[in-house]
C-alpha cells in the first residue's frame, strides 16, 4: 500500500493580506533583505511593502538603480558616491535631467526625501518632480555658494510644494538670513509648515533675536521648532525677553521648541573643576520664561540649552509643570536653582512629575538633597542626563537611581568632578540588571578610593522612603590619578580572589549588566582604555554598540602612556558588533611634527591598534585632525589595521584617504559598503587633492563590486 502523502501548511499558505502585514512589521534592513530572498512571492511582497529606502552606490552606475521599489514614500540620497559631489550637475557623467527622470520613473510614490545638495542645480532641477512633498532635509557640509540672501532656497520653498510641511536644515550650511527672506517671500508655504529644524552647528554665531521673530511670524502653524540662537549678551541682536516672547505669541501651537546656544550644539566638553557659573548671564529673566511657558499650553518637549547664567529658575519650573501638564522632555542649559528643596518640600523642575526624560548641564547649585528630590518627584523618568554639574557625588546618584529603579534605562553621567568611571558605575549598580543606554567619563579613580568604597556600606538603604535621609552621609572626592600597570594587576588579583569567595562572575557588584546595549565612553587624549573592565564594566553579555570619543591636544604629548589605546579590552563584550571611533578631535601634527613629537600617523597607530580581535560588522571612525590645514585623513598604519577586521561589513571613514590606501579594504572578505565623508565644516573645497579623487572612489567601488560575497 502506497505511504499516504501529508500535506504540511507552511506561513506561505497565509493569505497574501495577512502575510504582507506579518512582512511590513519587519523593521531591521537586513532581515527584510533576507525575507526577499525566500520565494518570488515574498520578493513581491516585501518590495511592495517597503516604505523607506537609502540608496547607496555610485552615481555612474544608474542601469543599477533599482526599479522594484514602487511603493517608497521616504528617499535618501544623501549618501551616494562619491559623497558630496553634486548629484545632478552639468559636469556629471550623465544628463542631470536623465538622472533626475530616471529617479522619478523608479521612485514616483516619494513624499519624504533626503538629499546632498551642493549646488542650487540640484533643487532647481528636482522640484518639479515629486510635487507631494511632505517633508524635505537638505544636507551640505560644503561651503555656501555665492548667491544673494535667501536665493537658494526660493528654488525649494516655492508653490511647487503645496502639501510641504517639514523642512530640516539641520546639516546644511547656508547664512542665517537666507532663511527669513525665503519663507517671507513665500507666505503660503511657510504658513504649511508644521515642521522647521534650524539646529546648526555649522552656523558661527547662530540665529538672532529679530530674525528668529521673522521665521516665527512667517510660520504660525509650527508644531515643532528647532533653532540655534545666539544667547551671549555680548552679541549684537542676541536673543533675549523680546525674542523669547514672540515664540510663544507667533507659535502657541508648539509642542516641541528646541533653542540651543551654537557653543553648546558643538558639544565641546567643559572643565571637569569649573564652578558652573559664567562670567555673563542671559538677558531674559524668569519672569519672561513663565510668559513663554503660559503661552505654549500644548508643549511636550522643551530644550533650553543656555551657556550664560539663567539664576533662580525654580519658580519657573514650577509654572512650566503647571502651565504645560503635558510636556514629557526637558533639557536645560546653565539653568541654576532648578531644584533647591527645603526639608522634604520639593520645589522646581522636581515638580515635574510627568517627565519621562531629563537633562541637566552645568547647575552650578544642584546638590546631593537636589538630584534626589528631582528623583522622588520625577518619579517616571526613563532617561537622565546629568554634565558638568561639580557638587553632585555618588552617593547622591545611587540615591536617585534607587528611586527611579523600575522606570531608568537610559544614562548619561559626563564632566562631573565626583563622578569619574568607578564612581559612577557603583551609583548605577540599583539599575545594573535593567539599564540599556549608557554614557561615562573614562576618567579612573585612585585606586586607594575604589577600595575604600568596596570596604564598607553607602549609608543608606536601597528602598529610600525619604531623600533627606539618604543623603545625610554625602561625601565625595574627585581626584584623578596616572593608572599604572602595577595598580591594574593588583585589582585584578583583588577582583579574583573576590570571584573565589563569593562565586560571582563579574568582579564588585556581583550582578551583570544583562540589559546593556549601547555604551558611550568619553575619554582624554593620551589615557588608556585597558582600566574600564576593572572600573564594574566586564560582564556586559548583550552589549551591541560602544562610542568612543577621544578628545584632546596631542601636541602636549611627546609619546602616548602605553603602547596600545586598549581596543582589546573590548574582547569581554561578545556580542558587539558596531562601533563609533571618534578621534576627530584629537588635533596634532600632520606631516610637521617637530623633533620628539609624534606626527598624526603614529596616535592613528595607538588607538587603532587592536581593532582586528573584534568581531565588528559596522564602524564608523573620525581619523584626528590638523586643524591648521583642515585635514582629516586616514594615514598608512591606521589603513593597514582597519584591513585585519576581517568581519566589517559597513565602513565609514569621516574624512579623506588615498587611493592606494583604500585598496588594503579590499582584502576583508565581506564588506560591502564603504564611504568617504567629509561631514565636518567646512569641508575641502579642492576635490581633486592627493587625496580620494572620485574617478579613484569609482575605481574602488568597482573593484569592490567585483567580488563574490556569500550573502
Amino acid at each position: 500500500m502506497a505511504a499516504q502523502l501529508t500535506c504540511i501548511t507552511t506561513i506561505s499558505d497565509l493569505p497574501d493580506v495577512i502575510l504582507s502585514n506579518i512582512i511590513a512589521a519587519v523593521s531591521d534592513v537586513r532581515s527584510r533583505n533576507s525575507t526577499s530572498l525566500v520565494c518570488r512571492k515574498w520578493l513581491v511582497l516585501e518590495r511592495s511593502t517597503r516604505s523607506s529606502l537609502t540608496l547607496r552606490g555610485n552615481v555612474r552606475d544608474l542601469f543599477m538603480l533599482p526599479t522594484c521599489f514602487r511603493s517608497v514614500t521616504h528617499l535618501d540620497l544623501s549618501l551616494i558616491s562619491p559623497w558630496g559631489h553634486p548629484l545632478l550637475s552639468p559636469t556629471a557623467v550623465a544628463d542631470p535631467f536623465l538622472i533626475a527622470q530616471l529617479l522619478h520613473h523608479a521612485f514616483p510614490s516619494i513624499t519624504s526625501l533626503v538629499l546632498y545638495t551642493r549646488n542650487p542645480c540640484t533643487l532647481r532641477i528636482l522640484s518639479p518632480l515629486w510635487p507631494n512633498l511632505k517633508e524635505i532635509k537638505l544636507v551640505r557640509w560644503h561651503q555656501r555658494p555665492q548667491l544673494s540672501a535667501g536665493e537658494e532656497l526660493n528654488m525649494l520653498v516655492t508653490e511647487n510644494y503645496p502639501k510641504l510641511h517639514s523642512l530640516d536644515l539641520s546639516n546644511f550650511y547656508c547664512w542665517t538670513d537666507d532663511i527669513p527672506v525665503a519663507l517671507e517671500s513665500h507666505p503660503t508655504v511657510a504658513a504649511n509648515l508644521t515642521s522647521l529644524n534650524l539646529l546648526n552647528s555649522s552656523f558661527p554665531e547662530g540665529f538672532k533675536s529679530d530674525e528668529i521673530s521673522s521665521i516665527t511670524r512667517a510660520c504660525p502653524n509650527l508644531k515643532e521648532l528647532r533653532v540655534a540662537c545666539m544667547f551671549d549678551p555680548r552679541y549684537i541682536g542676541f536673543v533675549g525677553d523680546e525674542g523669547l516672547v514672540s515664540i510663544a505669541n507667533n507659535c502657541p501651537k508648539l509642542s516641541v521648541l528646541h533653542l540651543a546656544d551654537t557653543s553648546a550644539l558643538s558639544n565641546a566638553r567643559g572643565d571637569r573643576n569649573d564652578e558652573g557659573f559664567t562670567q555673563e548671564d542671559a538677558k531674559f529673566s524668569v519672569s519672561t520664561l513663565i510668559v513663554v511657558f503660559s503661552g505654549l499650553p500644548i508643549l511636550e518637549e522643551l530644550v533650553l540649552d543656555v551657556c550664560n547664567n539663567v539664576r533662580d529658575t525654580g519658580p519657573a519650573l514650577e509654572i512650566l509643570n503647571k502651565k504645560c501638564p503635558k510636556l514629557r522632555s526637558l533639557k536645560l542649559g546653565q539653568f541654576h536653582g532648578v531644584s533647591m528643596p527645603i526639608e522634604s518640600k520639593l520645589d522646581g523642575v522636581a515638580l515635574c512629575e510627568g517627565l519621562q526624560s531629563l537633562s541637566i548641564r552645568n547647575v552650578g547649585d544642584l546638590n546631593d538633597m537636589g538630584l534626589i528630590a528631582i528623583g522622588r518627584g520625577c518619579s517616571r523618568l526613563t532617561k537622565f542626563e546629568i554634565q558638568g554639574c561639580k557638587k553632585i557625588t555618588m552617593r547622591g546618584m545611587r540615591t536617585l537611581a534607587s528611586l527611579l529603579k523600575n522606570t531608568l534605562v537610559d544614562v548619561k553621567i559626563s564632566c562631573c568632578k565626583n563622578l569619574g568611571a568607578s564612581y559612577s558605575l557603583k551609583a548605577l549598580e540599583p539599575i545594573q540588571e535593567r539599564i540599556q543606554r549608557l554614557h561615562i567619563d573614562c576618567v579612573w579613580d585612585s585606586v586607594e578610593e575604589f577600595e575604600d568604597l568596596d570596604g564598607y556600606g553607602y549609608g543608606f538603604d536601597l528602598n529610600v522612603n525619604d531623600g533627606r535621609e539618604a543623603s545625610s552621609n554625602s561625601t565625595g572626592s574627585g581626584d584623578t590619578f596616572e593608572w599604572e600597570e602595577d595598580a591594574f594587576m593588583f585589582k585584578q588579583q583583588k577582583r579574583c580572589k573576590y570571584e573565589e569567595v563569593n562565586g560571582h562572575a563579574n568582579g564588585y557588584s556581583g550582578r551583570s549588566w544583562d540589559q546593556l546595549q549601547s555604551l558611550s565612553l568619553w575619554i582624554e587624549v593620551g589615557e588608556l582604555l585597558t582600566p574600564l573592565t576593572a572600573a564594574g564594566l566586564e560582564d556586559c553579555p548583550n552589549l551591541e554598540e560602544i562610542n568612543i570619543k577621544v578628545e584632546g591636544d596631542c601636541r602636549l604629548w611627546s609619546k602616548p602612556s602605553g603602547r596600545e589605546f586598549g581596543l582589546s579590552t573590548l574582547l569581554y563584550y561578545p556580542m558587539l558588533s558596531k562601533m563609533h571611533l571618534d578621534c576627530g578631535d584629537t588635533i596634532g601634527y600632520a606631516h610637521t611634527a617637530p623633533s620628539g613629537q609624534m606626527d598624526l600617523s603614529l596616535w592613528e597607530r595607538f588607538y587603532l591598534f587592536g581593532i582586528g580581535n573584534l568581531s565588528l560588522t559596522e564602524l564608523d571612525y573620525w581619523p584626528p585632525q590638523d586643524r591648521d590645514v583642515n585635514q582629516r585623513c586616514l594615514s598608512l598604519p591606521a589603513a593597514g589595521l582597519l584591513q585585519e577586521c576581517v568581519t566589517l561589513r559597513k565602513l565609514f571613514i569621516h574624512g579623506t584617504a588615498h587611493e592606494h590606501f583604500m585598496m588594503f579594504f579590499l582584502r576583508i572578505p565581506n564588506l560591502r559598503d564603504v564611504q568617504l565623508r567629509e561631514d565636518y565644516y567646512p569641508a575641502p573645497e579642492n576635490d581633486m587633492s592627493t587625496e580620494m579623487r572620485a574617478d579613484s572612489l569609482s575605481r574602488f567601488e568597482a573593484a569592490l563590486n567585483r567580488r563574490s560575497i556569500s550573502d
